[in-house]
């Protein structure tokens, strides 16, 4: 089993930036890929980006590349989302997911997620 626990949104202006962070339980974190999704109000939950497991190689959505940056830490079972640039329609909850040697950009093959954590950017 893993947990995951993030931490780090709040409200922001456009334009500003946040740093989330994912810990994440258990000792083969290394082995996990890691993922951000995110859901809007009335929307359905859309992938951000993942950093694959063994070599940290990264994937983004369209909507956010050159603004985010998805790192991982291994020593310290976490995840990160640098968010620079935010934009109104950056609004969502974000939420943190891990897949046993996965690297997509589906909700599919992630086992575990987070409880969410709220991001509001305000015009």
């Amino acid at each position: 089993q893993v947990q995951l626990v993030e931490s780090g949104g709040g409200l922001v202006q456009a334009g500003g930036y946040l740093r989330l962070s994912c810990v994440a339980s258990g000792r083969t974190f290394s082995s996990y890929g890691m993922a951000w999704f995110r859901q809007a109000p009335g929307k359905e939950r859309e992938f951000v980006a993942t950093i694959n497991w063994y070599d940290t190689r990264t994937m983004y959505a369209d909507s956010v590349k050159g603004r985010f940056t998805i790192s991982r830490d291994n020593a310290k079972n976490t995840v990160y989302l640098q968010m620079n640039s935010l934009k109104p329609e950056d609004t969502a909850v974000y939420y943190c997911a891990a897949g046993w040697r996965q690297w997509r950009a589906a909700t599919s093959g992630y086992s575990y997620w987070g409880q969410g954590t709220q991001v509001t950017v305000s015009s």
